[in-house]
């Protein structure tokens, strides 16, 4: 059943957004993760749902802002983890969804 959630999932966008992404001038307030084209039952597909939610989470956080100031560089790997875990859970919500609605069926009447 995880097979089909995932399946179900793979033509969805996430939105992964947080509102301390204002304080941070080199972030973004949100970013679409798009999961078109990626096959979710592979080792290969879910690793570039890995890499595509690392970019949106850096994105909306900001990236290598140690460099900048060490507070900020903090500040923004709190971000991120947050950002992930919102993707992680939304994701989960759209498998549990998926999982539960009626698979469709075709008939064909002559």
């Amino acid at each position: 059943m995880i097979k089909n959630g995932l399946i179900a999932i793979a033509g969805c966008a996430l939105v992964a957004s947080v509102p301390a992404a204002a304080e941070n001038p080199y972030a973004k307030e949100e970013a679409v993760l798009h999961l078109s084209g990626l096959d979710l039952t592979t080792v290969e597909g879910q690793q570039r749902l890995a890499i595509r939610m690392d970019e949106a989470a850096r994105a909306v956080c900001g990236d290598r802002l140690s460099s900048v100031h060490l507070e900020l560089g903090a500040k923004s790997r709190e971000c991120r983890a947050a950002v992930l875990a919102d993707i992680r859970s939304q994701i989960e919500s759209r498998v549990a969804l998926a999982d539960k609605a009626p698979a469709t069926q075709l008939a064909y009447n002559r």
